[in-house]
């Protein structure tokens, strides 16, 4: 069994910044990506960011400049750091990872809300 915990989330007015987490746990075999996905209602589920074992990392254009990834193999945990936000970031933000078999795995999700 593979567990992703998510945290992190929550209320925050627009200009302002929060820190998700998302530390795996399990049968990881060997993590090749790990990234973060999100959906606000009405709309298909969008990736924002990826960061592979090697630390090259892709972004959103939406987000570039503003987001930035992370992560720590030691722990199997990814961080993305969310600065400048804006309303249009509303949604409930999915950690997932891919590992060496190429099997994905996903987080139950947290919300992040950008509202004054």
């Amino acid at each position: 069994q593979v567990q992703l915990v998510e945290s992190g989330g929550g209320l925050v007015q627009p200009g302002g910044s929060l820190r998700l987490s998302c530390a795996a746990s399990g049968s990881l075999f060997s993590i090749d990506l790990m990234g973060w996905y999100r959906q606000s209602p009405g709309k298909e589920r969008e990736l924002v960011a990826r960061i592979t074992s090697g630390g090259r990392t892709d972004y959103a254009d939406s987000v570039k400049g503003r987001f930035t990834i992370s992560r720590d193999n030691a722990k199997n945990t990814a961080y993305l750091q969310m600065d400048s936000l804006k309303p249009e970031d509303t949604a409930i933000y999915y950690c997932t990872i891919v590992n060496r078999l190429n099997k994905w795995y996903w987080g139950q999700g947290t919300q992040v809300t950008v509202s004054s």
